[in-house]
C-alpha cells in the first residue's frame, strides 16, 4: 500500500493512504480529544469533538473520519481549534446533570477529563435541563442513565459490528435523544458488558460493579481469562485482595478490545466459597490442620502405599506451571504412570464464531502435550491425588471404583461434593504468576494481582514439601 506524507502540529508523519488523520496523529504521540471514534469499531464522525484545521481546507475536518492527503498540513491546537473544542463540550454538557460525585465513571470518564482540559467555565445555560430516565435496565447487567447519554452511538456498534446483534439504537431527536432497545425486547447478546467499557462516559454502568468501589481506588493487573480456552487478555480490578471487575485488555490477535460476559462475571468464585485452611478427615469429622501438619500426616500415608500404585489427576484448567510440577512430582517423586486429567465439560457448551469457544478449560493444550489420558480411563489405583475439581460424572466413577481419594488440591470449597482425606487450598489465577496456552497454541503470562489467601500454597510449595517428606 502507498504510503502518504503529511505534517501534524510541525512534526512529519508518514502512515499509508487511507489512514485518518486522527490515526497518524497518534501515530506521532499527538492526542486529539474524542468521543464517538473507537479503533476497534466502524467510523461515525458525530461527536465533532476532534476537529482539527488543516491549510487549504475551507472549514474544520472531523480527524476520525478524514483520510490524510499528500502534503497536508494540520493544527490541532490552533486558538480556533480550541474553541471549537470548548463550545462542543459547551454543547454536550447542557444538559447533563452534575451528579459525578455519584456516576460510577468519575474517574475514567471524558466529559470529566475535557471539561477540564477545553471548559472550565460555570454553565451559561440558565434553563430547567431536559430530564430523562434514569436507572433504566437494558437487560444483561446494562444499566442505562439517559440523562448522561452524549449519543456517541459506540454501544450500537458494538451490539452491531462485535456481537452481530442489532439490540441498540438512537430513539427520539435533538435534545430528547437517547439510546434504546427496541420495543418489548432487552439486550441479550453474550458480549453486551463490552457496551459499559467503550460507553466514555456513565451513561452505560454495570449492574454487577454499580456503586461497589470508586475505581480510583482499585488496582489493575494484567491476566488472562481463564473462562475458555479463547484466554482473552484482561485487567484484574482489585482493591485489598478482593476482585471487584474484570475488564478486557487490547489484544490484536486474540480477542482484540473485547470479552465475553460468562468471562466478565466469572470472578466471583475468586472471592466467594474458597477453601483456604488444610483439613483432614477422620472417623467422619473434618478437623482443620497447619500447613506443615497437614502435608506431614499425607507423606506418612503416601508411605504405606506402593507409590507408583498412587493415580494424579491433574486438570484443564491449571496453568502450564502448576501442570509441569504435578507432572515431574508424577514421573520423579511416585514414579507412578497413571497420569489422569480432569476438565470442565459443560453438557450444552454454548460457542460462537467471535470469541467464545466450546471448550471451557483454559489449559487444555497444555494437558495434551504431557500426555495425560481423561479419567474416564481409570481403571485401578491405590489412591488419588486430584488437582482442583471432579465433575460429578467423573466423582459417580471414583465412588462405584471404590479408589480412596487421598488429598485434593483444591481453590473451592470442594469437601461436601468430593470427600476426601486430606484436603489442601492453593490460590486461584489471580493469585499466581503463570502460563497458558490458548486454543491458538499461544502462550499467554497471568501476573499476580495479589498474594494467596489464608493457608492457599502455590501446588509447587506443597509438592516440593511432600517430596522432601517421602524423600527422607
Amino acid at each position: 500500500m502507498s504510503k502518504i506524507t503529511l505534517t501534524i502540529d510541525g512534526k512529519k508523519v508518514e502512515v499509508e493512504a487511507g489512514t485518518t488523520i486522527l490515526r497518524a496523529a497518534q501515530e506521532v504521540g499527538i492526542e486529539i480529544p474524542h468521543y464517538c471514534y473507537h479503533p476497534g469499531l466502524a467510523l461515525a464522525g458525530n461527536c465533532r469533538m476532534c476537529l482539527v484545521e488543516a491549510e487549504k481546507s475551507p472549514k474544520p475536518l472531523a480527524s476520525c473520519v478524514a483520510p490524510v492527503q499528500e502534503g497536508m498540513v494540520v493544527k490541532t491546537k490552533t486558538d480556533a481549534v480550541v474553541q471549537m473544542r470548548k463550545s462542543v463540550m459547551e454543547f454536550l454538557l447542557i444538559n447533563h446533570p452534575l451528579d459525578c460525585p455519584t456516576c460510577d465513571q468519575a474517574g475514567e470518564c471524558r466529559l470529566q477529563d475535557y471539561y477540564m482540559d477545553y471548559d472550565r467555565i460555570p454553565s451559561r445555560f440558565a434553563e430547567e435541563k431536559v430530564h430523562k430516565g434514569k436507572m433504566e435496565d437494558l437487560g444483561a447487567g446494562v444499566m442505562l442513565d439517559e440523562e448522561r447519554c452524549i449519543a456517541c452511538t459506540r454501544c450500537i456498534r458494538v451490539c452491531q459490528e462485535v456481537a452481530k446483534e442489532d439490540e441498540l439504537t438512537l430513539a427520539n431527536r435533538g435534545n430528547h435523544v437517547m439510546i434504546s432497545t427496541f420495543p418489548g425486547k432487552k439486550l441479550s447478546n453474550p458480549y453486551a458488558g463490552n457496551t459499559i467499557d467503550v460507553c466514555p462516559v456513565g451513561a452505560l454502568t454495570s449492574e454487577d460493579f454499580r456503586f461497589k468501589k470508586r475505581v480510583w481506588f482499585l488496582k489493575s493487573t494484567p491476566s488472562i481469562c481463564p473462562g475458555c480456552s479463547r484466554g482473552c487478555n484482561i485487567n484484574v480490578g482489585q482493591e485489598e485482595s478482593k476482585v471487584y471487575r474484570l475488564l478486557p485488555r487490547v489484544n490484536p490477535e486474540v480477542n482484540q478490545y473485547w470479552m465475553c460476559d460468562e468471562g466478565r462475571y466469572g470472578y466471583h468464585s475468586v472471592n466467594e466459597n474458597r477453601f483456604l485452611r488444610a483439613t483432614i478427615q477422620e472417623k467422619g469429622k473434618r478437623t482443620w490442620l497447619s500447613p506443615d501438619e497437614a502435608i506431614s500426616r499425607l507423606a506418612e500415608v503416601l508411605k504405606q502405599k506402593n507409590l507408583s500404585e498412587i493415580a494424579v489427576v491433574a486438570h484443564a484448567s491449571e496453568t502450564v506451571e502448576t501442570l509441569e510440577a504435578l507432572d515431574q512430582f508424577s514421573k520423579n517423586i511416585l514414579k507412578t504412570r497413571l497420569q489422569f486429567f480432569s476438565r470442565f465439560d459443560p453438557a450444552k457448551p454454548y460457542s460462537d464464531n467471535i470469541l467464545i469457544t466450546a471448550d471451557k478449560n483454559a489449559n487444555q493444550k497444555a494437558i495434551d502435550k504431557l500426555g495425560h489420558k481423561p479419567l474416564s480411563e481409570l481403571k485401578q489405583a491405590s489412591g488419588l491425588l486430584v488437582l482442583r475439581d471432579l465433575t460429578p460424572g467423573e466423582q459417580s466413577q471414583i465412588q462405584k471404583s471404590g479408589i480412596p481419594v487421598l488429598a485434593f488440591f483444591a481453590v473451592n470449597d470442594v469437601i461436601a461434593a468430593s470427600p476426601s482425606q486430606f484436603v489442601f487450598p492453593i490460590p486461584s489465577y489471580v493469585e499466581q504468576e503463570g502460563s497458558f496456552i490458548n486454543v491458538q497454541n499461544k502462550v499467554q503470562k497471568i501476573s499476580r494481582a495479589f498474594e494467596p489467601q489464608g493457608e492457599s500454597r502455590l501446588m509447587v510449595e506443597w509438592l516440593d514439601d511432600l517430596s522432601v517428606l517421602l524423600n527422607g
